[in-house]
């Protein structure tokens, strides 16, 4: 379903009482674009409503029934209670396996009868080699693409090439004859806004013209962005990896993963990185790799068509995503495994690695930094680390941690707060402001107002002789007894001493604008502002450590390894230790982030730093909470996510969990073969459940199976059509054999085919604790209680997760489906 149709459906269905009273500047206030009222809509929930009341079993996934002839065919299909799902419903795991094994088989026993049947066979066997290779082809084009354009669009902000209106500043001065080393970012053909207007290059004149065309640029990218997601695709908003993560769980979000989400994600994204607001666009390149796979999956029909198999897809293309974003192949296949992926079957590895793989390839291709490399920050280090440097590696690590603890819990409290005020009833006039606060503070400070992908790659680049930024003005020093190194470590100059106050200011503004930015209505992704916040953290820290080995190398701890006038401290090792602990403080990522960023640098021997900061960040994050922004998000919005990292400690048993209790009304089940039509289609409309036990009867209360409603509908719909002599007195037997009937009484309707005969079930015994891990391992969205082989009750996901919420002593109510 393409994101146009759920504009239209979705955020104007009778289910979601929510939007349906939201002003138009509403629609974008709640989840990642549409407030999601789970509560009457999420499939799972089969005793607390799914479908209005009264509806007459009208599907609202693709208007009424009698208008979907693919949906009646569906009951010709081998296995029972084949179908589609509606929107904000989770996958049945275990169906969707068993009909593609179906297919599977149905495809084997045909390939020897024909040529024809052969080549279908191994159509259908390398259709998922193909769509991964598709994925990898878009995700790294569209990368390339949104490299190229974010950086031109980023440096439109202060001028433009005359020469040639589509080079950035870098490309304008490559073949310049009149640049100098000192300048080398200065040359005629760039024209700052202040030389086009005024005429002034230099003097507060010029000064404030470049201030005031900056700002006035940022707001309008800003604006642009936040447009054309409110009007255009509410979905392309936010990072994306907390949806991924719910979607690739099972769950349905139509139209997240569209055409329309992608091509407005790609635009927005440029126009959000380009604005100079603190976000970046790595964790929305997951997203738009994401729709990439998903769209490619509808022309294969082995995908199209099934649920569980569509979402392998998704993995792979989330590994590309990571491969692009970083230029970390190896990484992105390890973050998809690690952070976003359910299900990861031993074949998914294998088509993941070949999407990140491909997708690599081609934007290397691209070359879209003009450095042959696949991010713009790309650096290699020649000193090695030494063991005393462990302890300030550590501390970063511990900073990164305190910083990921305190970001999360902000970020959310603010995210809560924008839900819960009028101020996050107006998502526009939010970014405008939050760009215009931006934009004001970032163009004084020169390290603010590079584009933060820049500002890394000044942070992570070691001082040799050809660099010219303030952070490596250092005074020489002739005295030196012994020059060990080309460079070696030197005092610092007044330049080294007026960046570092700059980055204390930076690290304070990216800090709280950060906090407030994540969340706002334009693509926004977290793993460059945390990079960028660790990176500072760090080169302040390697800059004070090296001063320290200069001035004090006779201490113990240098006098070992550090003599006078060698080069034994990098400062900017300290800076990508300081990355990569302050985006796992905030994400809880361990080894894939230790193999991106060991693919960022290339440098294998500064593995064991990286694991050192890591790990500490991650440990001290979970003393604070084990959840990582990604599992915070997803809480916040209510999704009905199971996180496999969570453990369930309590001994309650399924009696405890399961409903009806015992103030709530009987539960609502089908008998075999006692009950008719219009008793059928009465219990449809005078009730909101998403499914039906199916009992012997009401005496012997006998498990017979279990009736979704939506296939209940289809089938009564389909047999009105399509069978003669059925009406509403009709008797329905979900029994193998039809009872015996009087002559007098009308045609029976026999349903067996739509019943699950082996729904998963346990006894009200059963401890809670292997409920919980039947139900993330087997991806369930309920199962039945029985004693003695009757049936008590029924437990849903959203019954486990209220459960898990009360046992942490929170409110269900609070933090469900909001």
């Amino acid at each position: 379903m393409e994101s146009e149709q759920l504009f239209h459906r979705g955020y104007y269905r009778n289910s979601y009482n929510s939007i349906t009273s939201a002003s138009s500047d509403e629609e974008l206030l709640d989840g990642t674009g549409v407030i999601m009222d789970f509560q009457t809509s999420e499939d799972d929930n089969l005793l607390d409503g799914d479908a209005s009341i009264g509806t007459h079993y009208t599907m609202t996934n693709g208007g009424n029934i009698n208008s979907s002839t693919h949906l009646l065919d569906l009951l010709d299909e081998p296995i029972p209670g084949v179908g589609t799902y509606d929107d904000f419903h989770t996958i049945d795991w275990v169906r969707e396996k068993c009909k593609d094994r179906e297919r599977h088989r149905r495809i084997n026993s045909k390939k020897k009868e024909s040529a024809w049947e052969m080549t279908k066979s191994l159509y259908d066997a390398w259709s998922g080699w193909l769509v991964v290779t598709l994925t990898g082809l878009a995700s790294g084009a569209l990368a390339g693409l949104i490299d190229i354009a974010a950086d031109w669009m980023t440096d439109l902000k202060e001028g433009i090439c005359l020469s040639a209106l589509w080079f950035n500043h870098e490309q304008c001065c490559w073949g310049s004859n009149e640049t100098t080393f000192e300048e080398r970012d200065k040359c005629p053909q760039w024209k700052t806004w202040a030389e086009l207007i005024i005429g002034q290059a230099e003097g507060p004149g010029s000064y404030i013209m470049n201030y005031i065309m900056y700002i006035f640029w940022a707001l309008s990218f800003a604006f642009l962005a936040v447009s054309l997601v409110k009007v255009f695709a509410p979905y392309a908003c936010g990072s994306g990896i907390p949806e991924i993560k719910t979607i690739l769980s099972g769950f349905i979000i139509r139209g997240y993963l569209g055409k329309w989400t992608l091509m407005i994600k790609t635009i927005t994204l440029v126009l959000a990185v380009a604005s100079g607001l603190s976000l970046g666009k790595e964790g929305p390149l997951v997203h738009v790799a994401c729709c990439c796979g998903n769209i490619f999956s509808y022309l294969f029909p082995k995908y199209s068509t099934n649920e569980a198999k569509k979402r392998e897809v998704l993995s792979a293309a989330s590994a590309a995503g990571v491969s692009v974003a970083f230029g970390a192949p190896i990484g992105g296949v390890l973050f998809s495994l690690e952070e976003v992926s359910y299900y990861f079957p031993l074949k998914t590895l294998w088509r993941s690695f070949f999407a990140a793989l491909v997708a690599a390839f081609v934007l290397r291709s691209i070359n879209p930094f003009g450095n042959s490399r696949l991010v713009l920050f790309y650096v290699e280090y020649h000193t090695p680390w030494y063991l005393f440097e462990l302890l300030p590696f550590i501390l970063l690590g511990v900073f990164g941690g305190l910083w990921g603890a305190f970001f999360i819990r902000a970020n959310i409290a603010w995210c809560r707060r924008r839900k819960s005020t009028k101020f996050g009833k107006y998502p526009v006039l939010e970014v405008i402001i939050v760009a215009a606060i931006t934009a004001v503070i970032a163009f004084p400070n020169p390290y603010t107002r590079l584009n933060t992908s820049e500002l890394i790659k000044e942070l992570f680049t070691d001082c040799g002789p050809l660099e010219s930024s303030s952070l490596c003005d250092y005074r020489n020093d002739m005295n030196a007894s012994k020059i060990v190194d080309d460079i070696p470590d030197r005092p610092a100059g007044t330049g080294v001493y007026s960046a570092i106050w700059q980055l204390c200011l930076a690290l304070i503004f990216k800090i709280i604008m950060t906090v407030f930015t994540f969340g706002i209505k334009v693509p926004s992704g977290l793993f460059i502002p945390s990079m960028a916040i660790g990176a500072i953290a760090g080169r302040i820290v390697g800059i004070a450590v090296e001063q320290l080995a200069y001035y004090h190398h006779d201490w113990f701890i240098f006098k070992e390894w550090c003599e006078v006038g060698a080069d034994c401290i990098t400062p900017g090792l300290y800076a990508m230790v300081g990355a990569a602990a302050c985006l796992g403080g905030v994400t809880r990522m361990t080894v894939s982030l230790v193999v991106i960023v060991f693919e960022l640098t290339g440098g294998l021997e500064y593995i064991v730093p990286l694991m050192a900061a890591v790990m500490t960040s991650k440990w001290v994050g979970d003393a604070f909470g084990r959840e990582g922004i990604y599992e915070a998000h997803i809480r916040l919005n209510g999704y009905p996510f199971l996180d496999a990292k969570e453990e369930f400690t309590h001994t309650t048993l399924a009696a405890d969990v399961m409903r009806p209790r015992r103030s709530d009304p009987p539960l609502a089940v089908l008998t075999q073969d006692n009950m008719t039509v219009e008793d059928i289609e009465n219990l449809i409309n005078e009730t909101s459940y998403n499914g039906f036990p199916v009992i012997m009867s009401k005496e012997s209360q006998r498990l017979v199976g279990f009736a979704l409603r939506r296939d209940l509908t289809i089938a009564i719909e389909s047999a009105r059509k399509k069978q003669e002599g059925i009406v509403g007195s009709s008797r329905v037997c979900f029994a193998q054999h039809t009872p015996s009937l009087p002559a007098e009484s009308p045609r029976p309707l026999k349903l067996r085919s739509i019943l699950d005969m082996s729904p998963f079930t346990v006894t009200d015994h059963t401890p809670m604790e292997i409920v919980v891990d039947i139900f993330r391992k087997l991806g369930l969205r309920q199962c039945l209680v029985t004693h003695n082989g009757r049936l008590l009750g029924i437990i849903t996901k959203k019954d486990i997760l209220r459960h898990m919420a009360q046992t942490a002593n929170q409110d269900p109510a609070s933090i469900m489906f909001n």
